[in-house]
């Protein structure tokens, strides 16, 4: 049963609410007139009982009082009198029986005549005592209401009982005979009240549009939230212009008042537009009006769309507030892009000055209509600044007017501890100034420049220190003058934070400025300072270390080195890398390479040398964990010997040198290449070549040729171009260096341009020895004569004294063929040749040795002395000193 009024229930439910509202008042209606026509029925049955003994109570008094009864009653045969009385009666009263019976209750009377003469079924005790009996008893016609009065004689005695009664059946039927009418007036009813039903439902259903109950509860929780708990305002208008609804936030932004419902916008106080609006009811989306004070953005749509009722709907938004705080974001936001716009565009070069006229350029007019940047001197040199000293140097300047009179750009500012930068800078804090027209201190450098500046129109201020990583390195200032609103405290933050990121980039330019001083200064240091004197070439060089902002201080290197037999070495050589380690290792092999030249070595044997001395430096260097290696270093070295005028050249990885002949004519030395240094594994190989006197050598590095707008073979020839025709060493180096390089080069540069020259004949003599110990004197003879050709006669003891003790020598100890050349150079240089590959040694003998003193008389008489090894044997050379008017310059001359 449950499950089924549950069925039901969820039947009922699930409906629009109209259709529930009817279904429940059909079902009301139906169970009241079930109960109606029940109650009818019930009611109609127990008249019709009441009726029934009312009747047959007045049939058998009526009956018992009728004359002729009493008389009947004491005839001989009273039935054959009463019975067809009896009958009559009953049949005109409407009754089931009439029974007339003796007071002991023996029956006179009977529809059925067979009953006459039997016992009546009922009581009769009463009756027979004079009452009156009602009853219903089961008879011989069946159940039957009845009533059973006394015939009573004058005196009073009870003669005769008379009982009349009818059948419950005939009682039923007279009540059912009702039910047809009853049924009908209740049909009649029914339907009249499911027609009113259906009418109420039906307008029920137009006024919920069909909802259930549920989207009723919502809507009915959805209409309060409107009305009290949205916090946006919200009126209806009908068609008419009247307001039918207002909520709290409507009444509170309007300040409507209490009985708003049912009047116009007008009339209720609202501010004209949003009056005129809300009576045209027109769409309308975020339009911004003013009402009490507030700014509201107004939307209006119309409500009699699908058709709804006329009129419109209005939201109202409190946008005063968000008003000032958009504009507060808008501010932010031009902020915040103009921080990330200084991050893009300020600090592009690792220079100090550079990054503060950035930082100038970029602040005017965005923040400012005029930026100056002052400086400790110190940080101009890569140095940290003394806070002491608030003498500061104005190194950049940006303004939007040029007749403004600030200090001028470069000079060096004494700030008092009055003015905000001496403030800023001492402190590490921002000063802002936002009346200059007071004058309070800032104008103490030079106050009537000050007046000026305000009397220009500047008159607002922010002195913010330029602090990076804990150091104050100086201080920027930021004046107003266009701009009428003054700087404020969120100026002086932005104004900050733009300083600060700026001032790392200064800060790192300072530091690399540092470093590549350092570097500079260390590079300048190893580099020749001066090329030392010697006969065989005119030199001129350049060295241009790359701009800071690419790499700075390389380790690129030049040399000349003067060698034995009036010969020079030229060297050129670049170290792979920039800074600090490339400079120190540039000065590395620069040692290294004088050390192997003293040793008088080949251009190869010397270059092999170097790779294997490389190598070991990066094995050395990679075990202690140092990162950057010297491999890729390249180096020439060349040998020209003036008084052949041969040309010996090797070079590992470097580029191969230019020549220029006599006629101008300029060209590229085939040189074989060899490998970069400290790879190792190939040997190095020489080129030799013969020049004419006057020709002139380039030896550069690849930063003078290689571009990364151009080809190098495009470089190569440029500078082919620039060594044409070259004279003079001094001005062909300025000349190349101009047709090939931008104002500051992006890598280091080497260059090395050398004019040779050539010994004249009557600067060398030369004679062959034969291997005779007898020709010893001759030769000495011969030198005495020479040196007596060249006037110099005072050290011609010495000279034969020195030729006789090598000569002897290589005659007794060495193999032929044994030559002597004399050479008047910068100094008097004896060379003694021999087929011998075996090297002399100075040895120091005793006091009774007969021999042993040779060397050593040669090493004590001689300058210098040294051995060099040729294809064909050794050289053992000497050079003693000669007086300044004595030395020989070379003429140029074959």
């Amino acid at each position: 049963m449950a499950g089924f009024f549950g069925r039901i229930r969820t039947a009922v439910t699930a409906r629009p609410l109209a259709q529930q509202v009817f279904a429940l008042q059909v079902v009301i209606v139906l169970l009241l007139a079930l109960a109606a026509a029940a109650a009818l029925l019930l009611q109609a049955r127990a008249d019709t009982d009441r009726e029934a003994r009312n009747r047959v109570l007045a049939v058998a008094r009526t009956f018992a009082q009728a004359p002729g009864v009493r008389t009947a009653l004491s005839a001989e045969d009273p039935s054959a009198v009463l019975q067809p009385r009896t009958e009559a009666a009953r049949k005109a009263s409407h009754v089931d029986f009439i029974v007339v019976m003796t007071p002991e209750g023996i029956r006179y009377t009977h529809p059925d005549p067979a009953q006459i003469g039997r016992r009546y079924i009922g009581s009769i005790g009463p009756a027979a005592r004079g009452g009156t009996v009602r009853e219903t008893v089961t008879g011989t016609l069946g159940p039957s209401t009845r009533a059973v009065v006394p015939v009573t004689a004058p005196d009073g005695a009870v003669v005769g009982l008379v009982s009349a009664g009818i059948t419950v059946q005939r009682v039923n039927d007279t009540a059912h005979g009702q039910v047809p009418l009853l049924l009908s007036a209740t049909g009649v009813a029914l339907g009249l009240s499911v027609l009113g039903t259906g009418l109420v439902s039906r307008r029920l259903r137009l006024q919920t549009h069909g909802l259930e109950p549920a989207e009723m509860t919502r809507m009915y929780e959805h209409h309060d939230a409107v009305l009290h708990a949205v916090r946006e305002g919200v009126l209806i208008v009908d068609g008419d212009g009247r307001l039918v609804l207002a909520n709290d936030e409507a009444r509170r932004l309007l300040d409507l008042p209490a009985d708003v419902e049912g009047r116009t916008a007008a009339t209720a106080g609202v501010d004209p537009e949003l009056a005129r609006l809300l009576t045209e009811g027109r769409s309308a989306t975020d339009e911004v009006h003013v009402a009490r004070g507030r700014l509201l953005a107004v939307s209006q749509r119309p409500t009699g769309r699908e058709g709804g009722p006329s009129g419109t709907v209005a939201t109202l938004r409190d946008t005063t507030e968000l008003q000032a705080l958009e504009g507060r974001a808008v501010v932010a936001r031009q902020r915040l892009r103009l921080l990330y716009d200084a991050g893009l565009r300020i600090g592009n070069r690792l220079d100090v000055v550079y990054t503060c006229q950035e930082l100038a350029d970029f602040a005017v007019p965005r923040f400012a209509d005029f930026v100056a940047v002052e400086l400790s001197e110190p940080v101009l040199r890569g140095e940290e600044p003394a806070r002491a000293d608030t003498s500061l140097r104005r190194v950049a300047f940006r303004g939007v007017r040029d007749d403004v009179p600030f200090f001028p750009l470069g000079r060096l500012i004494h700030f008092t501890p009055a003015t905000p930068q001496a403030a800023g800078f001492r402190s590490g804090r921002s000063v802002l100034e936002p009346d200059m027209t007071r004058f309070a201190g800032w104008h103490e450098p030079d106050p009537e420049r000050a007046h000026k500046l305000v009397e220009a129109g500047v008159h607002s201020m922010i002195a913010v220190p330029l602090r990076a990583r804990g150091v104050v390195l100086g201080v920027v200032t930021f004046w107003r003058s266009r701009r009428p609103e003054p700087f404020e405290t969120d100026d002086v933050a932005l104004g900050e934070e733009l300083v600060a990121r700026a001032a790392v980039s200064i800060d790192n330019a300072r530091r690399y400025t540092r470093e590549h001083a350092m570097a500079d200064t260390l590079q300048r240091s190893l580099l020749p300072s001066a090329l030392p004197e010697q006969n065989a070439l005119d030199v001129a060089h350049r060295y241009l270390p790359a701009q800071k902002g690419h790499g700075g201080v390389g380790g690129d290197w030049f040399d000349v080195i003067p060698l034995p037999g009036a010969r020079v070495a030229l060297v050129v050589g670049d170290v792979v890398g920039h800074g600090l380690h490339a400079a120190a290792t540039m000065g590395r092999l620069r040692t290294a390479v004088h050390n192997f030249s003293t040793l008088d070595l080949p251009p190869d044997e010397l270059l092999g040398h170097m790779d294997e001395l490389v190598t070991r430096i990066d094995l050395a260097e990679n075990a202690e964990g140092e990162a950057a290696p010297v491999t890729g270093a390249t180096c020439l070295y060349v040998i020209y010997d003036p008084s052949t005028r041969w040309c010996t050249l090797a070079r590992a990885g470097h580029l191969p040198p230019a020549v220029v002949g006599p006629d101008g004519r300029a060209g590229f030395i085939d040189v074989p290449a060899g490998p970069p240094l400290g790879l190792g594994g190939m040997p190095f190989e020489t080129a030799t070549l013969r020049l004419e006197p006057g020709s002139s050598l380039a030896l550069y590095t690849d930063g003078l040729v290689e571009d990364r707008r151009r080809d190098i073979d495009d470089g190569l020839e440029l500078l082919r171009q620039a060594l044409v025709d070259a004279g003079d060493p001094e001005e062909t180096c300025g000349r190349v260096l101009r047709a090939l390089l931008p104002e500051r080069p992006r890598d280091d540069v080497a260059l090395l341009i050398a004019r040779t020259r050539a010994l004249g004949g009557g600067r060398t003599a030369a004679w062959d020895v034969p291997p005779d110990p007898s020709a010893v004197g001759t030769v000495r003879s011969a030198v005495t004569r020479t040196m007596a050709e060249w006037g110099l006669e005072e050290e011609s003891f010495v000279t034969e004294l020195i030729v006789s003790e090598l000569v002897t020598n290589a005659i007794r100890h060495a193999s032929p063929p044994v030559r002597v050349r004399l050479i008047r150079d910068r100094a008097l240089i004896c060379e003694v040749s021999d087929g011998s590959s075996t090297s002399p040694h100075l040895r120091r003998a005793t006091t009774t040795d007969e021999g042993g003193r040779g060397l050593f008389l040669v090493a004590r008489f001689a300058d210098r002395w040294g051995t060099r090894y040729t294809a064909d044997g050794k050289v053992i050379w000497t050079e003693q000193p000669l007086p300044a008017a004595d030395r020989a310059a070379g003429d140029g001359t074959g």
